[in-house]
């Protein structure tokens, strides 16, 4: 089965035919809200507010090992994560989409994986290539099937948010080789990883990075909702396409 984890401007799915609501409880406590359980174009799929309906739950707060745990729990094998960024290469514009292929991770504090504690085995995680090429070769399809541009590599970095970074911040992000900024990458695609998901990102650029393009003196957030919330319609069309490209 398939889930659909939302960010910033997807909070429900315009075609996703609700069968039935369910909230869900995990040992590592509750996730963002009640699972959305229904059907896309007559493919089972759930879809979870990662933010809570009400866009109430900070990035540093939202609880990634109980969303992941309950969905693994659901019998879902595959997950597609939708997040906003910030673009730091120069062809990431805002309303751009991508499939990034790599990850930096500049959080702290989080609750980052399964194995926190002695009581059960641990094992490591091959990180190489922490999102899967399946599933993003599913992605890229879906676009091409929804003949929707859709950029096609990138690394993203993450960090702690909730406020947004300074032009010297992004530009350290930059000479460490990212491509774009957000604050919801991880540990989410960690935690997949550890309970052997597919899981793979469609990163929506909604704003220059600070420092870039129209950035140089600050970001104005209104305009990163905006563009958030128009692009996400093309966000839909790739989803409604992913549901009908075979799993290799």
């Amino acid at each position: 089965m398939l889930a659909i984890i939302g960010g910033r401007g997807l909070t429900e799915l315009a075609n996703l035919k609700i069968t039935h609501r369910q909230v869900m409880r995990t040992p590592f406590g509750e996730p963002s809200g009640a699972f959305l359980f229904g059907t896309l174009n007559g493919h089972e799929v759930i879809f979870v507010a990662r933010h809570g309906f009400g866009y109430t739950i900070p990035p540093h707060l939202v609880n990634y090992r109980a969303n992941i745990w309950a969905l693994r729990e659901q019998g879902v094998s595959s997950v597609v994560s939708v997040a906003t960024v910030g673009g730091i290469r120069a062809d990431l514009m805002p309303g751009k989409l991508v499939v990034p292929d790599q990850i930096i991770d500049y959080t702290q504090g989080r609750e980052y994986t399964f194995f926190g504690n002695r009581s059960t085995s641990y094992r490591n995680i091959d990180f190489t290539l922490p999102y899967s090429e399946r599933m993003r070769k599913r992605l890229l399809q879906g676009a091409l099937m929804a003949d929707i541009h859709c950029l096609d590599g990138g690394v993203y970095a993450t960090t702690q948010g909730p406020r947004l970074d300074s032009i010297a911040e992004i530009n350290r992000y930059e000479k460490d080789g990212a491509d774009m900024v957000g604050m919801t990458g991880m540990p989410e695609a960690a935690l997949a990883r550890e309970l052997d998901m597919d899981y793979a990102m469609i990163a929506v650029v909604a704003n220059y990075a600070a420092g870039r393009g129209d950035s140089l003196l600050g970001i104005n957030v209104e305009s990163v909702n905006a563009v958030a919330m128009n692009a996400m319609d093309k966000v839909r069309g790739v989803l409604e396409c992913v549901v009908n490209c075979e799993e290799d």
